[in-house]
């Protein structure tokens, strides 16, 4: 019997009567499209009820660079109706984790009580040699 299941099922496959899924919509948001054009990327790209942000960076001391970055990826969950209680996932990029860090606390006003999963990696260089800090987020549209 699983023998004839697994024949029928294949059989419709071939001749098209079973098709996958609809894809999720996607849809790119630009912070700065000419910029973001010239090297490729989209600031945010949402598919379906996720989205991913684009890593924001800043150069500087560190707590300064925090404050930017953080400052700039709220205007971009904000131009998409979201905010930080919103965001699941954070990657930060830091080329001094330790200083990262030591200034935590700065994060942490953004974010309040809800927190996302995160991961803190140090890096050699970014996108540019005076960038210090660069943070990408992937966040949810409530259903």
């Amino acid at each position: 019997m699983n023998r004839h299941l697994f024949l029928v099922a294949a059989l419709a496959a071939l001749s098209g009567y079973v098709s996958a899924a609809p894809r999720p919509e996607r849809t790119c948001f630009h912070s700065m499209e000419q910029l973001e054009k010239d090297i490729g990327f989209c600031q945010a790209v949402r598919s379906g009820n996720t989205l991913h942000v684009s890593g924001v960076a800043a150069g500087g001391t560190m707590d300064s660079a925090i404050r930017s970055v953080y400052e700039r990826l709220g205007e971009v969950l904000k131009a998409n109706g979201l905010s930080f209680a919103n965001v699941v996932r954070e990657t930060v990029f830091a080329t001094d984790l330790d200083a990262f860090i030591e200034n935590k606390a700065i994060r942490r006003e953004f974010y309040g009580a809800s927190l996302p999963a995160a991961s803190w990696v140090q890096v050699q260089r970014l996108y540019l040699p005076s960038y210090v800090l660069e943070v990408e987020l992937t966040a949810q549209f409530e259903e």
